[in-house]
C-alpha cells in the first residue's frame, strides 16, 4: 500500500555499509517523527548524502577541528582541488566540535556564501551541503552564524534541481527553532512566500513538496508572539489550499510528504484564525475522508509501517476543527458517518500498542458526537457501542473519554438510554462507580442519572444488579460532586430502594 521509507536519490553503487546507514538514519527519521507526535517537538533531518560510496569513518575530536582549519585554509586559495576540498570540508562538519571551530574562522562564513553563489555547480552544491551539515549542529550559536547564506537559500527554493532544493529547505528547517532571531530575519527575508511558490511549482515533485512541509512545520511550531505572527502570513499565503492537496498518499512515493503537511494543518488547527480558515477550505471535511480511508486500512489488518504517524496529526486537526464547526454544519462538514467506523477501528487497532493514539481516536469521537444527534444514532445502529462499553475498564485517560462519548449518546434522547441499559451499560457502570478515579465515578454519576430517569424499568435493573448499595457507599465515603450526585440519586430516583439511613436533601449541580 503506501511506504513511510524511501530512497530520495539513487546511489551509484550500494554497498552493504552505504545500506546499513541508510536504514539507520531513516529509523532516527522515524524516532524524530514519533517524538514530534507524541512531545511536539521539533526536530532536525539529515538528508543522507548517498553520492558516498561508503560511510564516513568516526574521528576524534582533536583531528576533526584541525582538518577543518586546513580546509578552511585550502579554500581560500582557488584551484581544480577546490571542489573536492569543500566535499572533504561537509564530511568534517558532521563533528559537532568542528561546526564550532569552522564558524569561529574569520569570514568562513563569507567563504562558503562564496562558493553558494559562485558559478561553479558542483561547488554550490558542496557549499550547501556544508550550510546542511551547520544547520544539524545541536550548538544554538551555528543556525544565527548561518544567516548570512539564508538569502540565497530562499532565492534558490526556485531553482530546477530537485536534490539541490531539497537541501536548501532542509537546510532552512533545521535553522528555524534554534533562535527567534533566525526565525525573524528568515520571515523578514520573504519565507513564507518563498515556500508557497515553491509547493506551487513542484507540486508534481513529492520529494521537494515533504521538504517545504518539514519546513513550514519547523515554524508553525514558534510559540507565542511568534506564532502570532507566523500564522497570519501562512493563512494569507496560498499554503493552506496546496497543504490539503496534499493529503492523498502517493502508492508509490509513500506516506511521508501528506505526514508532513497533515502536522502543518494541526499546528495551523490549533490557531483560533486558522481553524476558522481551514474550515472555510473544506479541510474538515478532506481531513475527516483521509480518516475514514485510513481507519477502513487497519480494520481490513493493514500493517503499514508509520501509518500512525499519518493518523495522528489528522486526528488533532480533525478534533480541533470540530470544535469551532458551527452545529447547523456539522454534518455537511463531515460528510460521512463512516467516520465514527474508522475512529472505534483505530480505537481498537491501538488501543494496546499506542494508548496515546487511542485516546486520541476517543477524543475525536466525543467532539464528533457532542453537538450530532447523527453521529450519537450512527454509533447506536451500526452496533458500535458494546465495543466502546468493553473500553471502560481500560485507564490512560481511555475510559473516561469513552465515557463521555457515552454521555452524549445518552443526553440526546429517552430511547438512547433505553438501548445503552439494554446493551449492557448498567452493569458496566457498577463497576466503574467503584473505580479509585474520581472523575471515572464523577462521570459514571452522570451517566447513571441520565439512564435511571429515562424510565422506571432502567431504574428497576439498576437495583438489580446492587446499584443501591454502591450509591450509598460513595455518599458516605465521598465528598464535594460525587457525594452531592449519589445522594440526589437515592433521595430522587431510587428513594424506595434504598435503606432506612437519613440522606442529604441537595440538589444535583
Amino acid at each position: 500500500m503506501w511506504r513511510l521509507n524511501r530512497v530520495r536519490h539513487k546511489a551509484g553503487r550500494q554497498g552493504d555499509s552505504l545500506e546499513e546507514l541508510r536504514l539507520k538514519r531513516r529509523e532516527h527519521e522515524k524516532a524524530l517523527r514519533q517524538a514530534r507526535r507524541d512531545r511536539q517537538l521539533v526536530s532536525k533531518r539529515l538528508l543522507l548524502n548517498e553520492d558516498e560510496e561508503q560511510p564516513e569513518a568516526s574521528m576524534d575530536t582533536t583531528s576533526g577541528e584541525q582538518d577543518v582549519i586546513s580546509l578552511f585554509h585550502k579554500l581560500q586559495h582557488s584551484g581544480p582541488e577546490r571542489e573536492a576540498h569543500l566535499k572533504d570540508l561537509s564530511k568534517a562538519l558532521r563533528h559537532p566540535s568542528a561546526q564550532l571551530t569552522f564558524i569561529k574562522q574569520e569570514n568562513s562564513m563569507h567563504l562558503l556564501v562564496g562558493l553558494l553563489t559562485g558559478s561553479n555547480a558542483q561547488c554550490r552544491l558542496h557549499a550547501v551541503r556544508c550550510l546542511h551539515e551547520l544547520s544539524h549542529s545541536p550548538h544554538t550559536n551555528v543556525a544565527p552564524a548561518c544567516l548570512p547564506a539564508t538569502p540565497y537559500l530562499l532565492t534558490y527554493l526556485s531553482g530546477q534541481s530537485t536534490k539541490f532544493t531539497e537541501l536548501c529547505l532542509y537546510t532552512l528547517g533545521n535553522l528555524c527553532p534554534d533562535s527567534d532571531v533566525v526565525k525573524e530575519k528568515l520571515l523578514a527575508q520573504g519565507i513564507i512566500p518563498a515556500l508557497a511558490n515553491c509547493i506551487e511549482n513542484q507540486r508534481h515533485n513529492l520529494a521537494v513538496v515533504e521538504a517545504v512541509g518539514f519546513t513550514l512545520s519547523q515554524l508553525l511550531q514558534a510559540k507565542d508572539a511568534a506564532a502570532e505572527k507566523i500564522i497570519p502570513m501562512v493563512l494569507s499565503s496560498s499554503l493552506p489550499s496546496h497543504l490539503l492537496s496534499v493529503l492523498t498518499p502517493d502508492p508509490k512515493f509513500g506516506l511521508a510528504p501528506a505526514i508532513e503537511c497533515a502536522w502543518c494543518l494541526h499546528y495551523l488547527a490549533c490557531n483560533i484564525e486558522g481553524n476558522r480558515e481551514l474550515l472555510a477550505h473544506g479541510a474538515l471535511l478532506q481531513c475527516s475522508s483521509l480518516l475514514v480511508s485510513l481507519g477502513g486500512a487497519v480494520a481490513e489488518g493493514n500493517k503499514e509501517e508509520g501509518l500512525e504517524l499519518l493518523v495522528c496529526p489528522l486526528l488533532r486537526c480533525v478534533g480541533n476543527l470540530l470544535s469551532l464547526c458551527p452545529v447547523d454544519r456539522l454534518n455537511t462538514q463531515v460528510g460521512d458517518v463512516q467516520l465514527v467506523v474508522a475512529l472505534c477501528a483505530l480505537l481498537k487497532t491501538y488501543l494496546h500498542t499506542q494508548p496515546a493514539l487511542a485516546r486520541e481516536s476517543a477524543w475525536v469521537l466525543n467532539n464528533l458526537t457532542a453537538h450530532s444527534s447523527a453521529f450519537c444514532s450512527a454509533l447506536l445502529t451500526l452496533n458500535l457501542v458494546p465495543g466502546l462499553i468493553q473500553l471502560l475498564s481500560f485507564s490512560q485517560g481511555i475510559n473516561t473519554m469513552i465515557l463521555r462519548v457515552l454521555a452524549n449518546i445518552a443526553h440526546k434522547k429517552k430511547e438512547s438510554c433505553v438501548q445503552l441499559a439494554q446493551l449492557g451499560l448498567l452493569s458496566t457502570l457498577c463497576a466503574t462507580l467503584k473505580m479509585a478515579d474520581q472523575e471515572m465515578v464523577t462521570l459514571s454519576l452522570e451517566v447513571l442519572f441520565m439512564l435511571v430517569v429515562s424510565r422506571p424499568q432502567v431504574a428497576d435493573e439498576f437495583v438489580r444488579h446492587g446499584g443501591v448499595s454502591l450509591l450509598e457507599a460513595i455518599q458516605y465515603n465521598s465528598e464535594g460532586e460525587m457525594r452531592r450526585r449519589a445522594a440526589y440519586l437515592l433521595e430522587h430516583h431510587l428513594l424506595s430502594y434504598s435503606s432506612d439511613c437519613p440522606v442529604e436533601n441537595i440538589p444535583c449541580s
